[in-house]
């Protein structure tokens, strides 16, 4: 005589909820920064939280037309750009933000 298995069927796994959990915004980005010299000529110099502080910068870009045409993730720096970029003409967006951590406090 064979043997019957004795597997227990998986009970029914629970829904997920309709709505997903509400992300926190992380409090050291909502602390606000102090901008250097160089960068406050394109943001001001008034303390501003780092999402604040990147808006102006893009602000900055877009009136001034400084994206590239042909490749948008790079900017062509104008002569305030360069300061904060270590004097390179030409950086990817993502280069950006890390050279503009050197110059906030």
């Amino acid at each position: 005589m064979a043997k019957k298995s004795t597997t227990k069927k998986a009970a029914p796994k629970a829904a997920k909820s309709a709505k997903p959990a509400k992300r926190k915004a992380n409090p050291a980005l909502m602390k606000p920064v102090q901008p250097d010299d160089v960068l406050a000529a394109v943001v001001g110099s008034a303390p501003l939280a780092r999402g604040p502080l990147t808006k102006k910068i893009w602000d900055y870009i877009k009136k001034n037309g400084l994206q590239d045409k042909k490749n948008k993730r790079n900017i062509n720096a104008d002569d305030k750009l360069k300061a904060i970029f270590n004097g390179k003409s030409t950086v990817t967006m993502f280069e950006m933000t890390k050279l503009v951590n050197k110059h906030i406090k």
